[in-house]
């Protein structure tokens, strides 16, 4: 299988690899995080880097494929993948009943689809709001055009979270289901990083820590009993610590 992701989707890829006693390809950032790289290469897939500024990870990612006839496993755009993200949605719903609001990060929309899924079948009255980084609002600018947006290279520290544009997949379920789309500044996500490091006890990166960021610098308001996805927590403890300090 080959897979192209920042980080996250490609360490999983790897890891169901490697338990399936199968090997793995992932495309990853030639600057992309070292510590996602890392447990990527401790789970045995093979990296190929890219330069995103030149190249294309998808276009990458399908020659692989090609010559040596593997399967693709898409980061978001992939109605399974939507399906297994949204797993989440499905345990909020459920453990949480009553629900008012439930906040999740996006990148490139399959796990709010799959959140906002589950959360929207079990529990329609609930809110379902998606937070971005300001430097990386591709979905909030999509949304508001009313079709996909190419918002060119994302600049943020939420590394997880830099799509330059929603999935075609992604973005149909979301401009359906979701009731807005937020952004926060790097600032607010690196707070929200320090109150779960000192209240909270959790250790988070940066794209985990973006829709609670949504709540604590009032981007976005609680509305009843409200659920908050903390998604991420591959990050260096150099990296953390110069983050937050």
């Amino acid at each position: 299988m080959v897979a192209y992701s920042s980080g996250n989707h490609g360490g999983a890829v790897a890891l169901a690899a490697r338990l399936l006693g199968t090997s793995a390809v992932v495309v990853v950032p030639a600057n992309g995080s070292a510590a996602k790289l890392a447990a990527i290469e401790r789970y045995g897939a093979e990296l190929r880097r890219y330069d995103p500024a030149t190249e294309s990870r998808e276009e990458v990612a399908a020659k692989i494929a090609a010559d040596r006839s593997l399967t693709i496993i898409p980061p978001f755009d992939d109605y399974a993948v939507m399906a297994g993200q949204g797993t989440i949605g499905l345990e909020i719903a459920q453990d949480a009943p009553g629900l008012g609001l439930v906040l999740a990060p996006v990148g490139g929309g399959g796990m709010i689809a799959g959140v906002a899924t589950a959360v929207k079948a079990l529990q329609p009255s609930a809110a379902v709001i998606g937070v971005e980084p300001a430097g990386a609002g591709d979905t909030a600018a999509s949304l508001r055009a009313g079709r996909r947006v190419d918002i060119g290279e994302p600049d943020t520290i939420a590394d997880g979270l830099r799509a330059r544009q929603p999935g075609e997949l992604t973005f149909g379920v979301n401009s359906r289901l979701l009731d807005d789309v937020v952004t926060v500044p790097d600032e607010a996500i690196v707070a929200a990083m320090r109150f779960c490091f000192t209240r909270l006890k959790i250790v988070i990166e940066p794209s985990g820590a973006t829709a609670l960021a949504a709540l604590l610098c009032g981007a976005v308001r609680p509305a009843g009993r409200t659920a908050v996805v903390l998604s991420g927590a591959n990050i260096f403890p150099a990296d953390f610590a110069a983050l937050v300090a």
